[in-house]
């Protein structure tokens, strides 16, 4: 089974009842396919959208992060496209991080050696170079 994150957006003109319902249902879906629901997330709730969906400004955000089977996440999609109550929907492939790279090696800075100060002697100034001039 795959892991999977599906983010949909209710109309904020359903009740909260109604809308407790629709993401149960969403819930029950997923269960008699065969995946089985981690997570459900409404910390964003409420949100301005970016742009009017079905001239509606506001939306009710659910995240829900789930493990299922490949072909679940077509038929999510199929019901949520159906449901009229839900504004927009998106399904994402979580992916395990692998780690095939090596590891860079740490640089140990290493420290010149400390000299002595010697005691400062007095050198002739240069004198200026004159260049004839042509």
């Amino acid at each position: 089974m795959n892991r999977y994150e599906l983010t949909y957006i209710i109309d904020t003109a359903l009740e909260e009842e109604a809308r407790k319902e629709l993401i149960e249902k969403v819930s029950a879906l997923i269960a008699q396919n065969g995946g089985e629901v981690e997570k459900i997330d409404e910390t964003w709730g409420k949100r301005r959208l970016a742009y009017p969906i079905n001239d509606k400004p506001e939306g009710y955000y659910v995240l829900v992060t789930m493990q299922a089977p490949a072909e679940l996440p077509k038929e999510i999609e199929r019901n949520l496209r159906i449901n009229e109550n839900v504004l927009r929907s998106l399904v994402i492939k979580l992916e395990e991080k692998k780690h095939s790279v090596k590891p860079r090696p740490v640089r140990v800075p290493v420290a010149a050696p400390v000299q002595e100060a010697a005691p400062a002697e007095e050198a002739p100034a240069a004198a200026p170079v004159e260049t004839p001039a042509e």
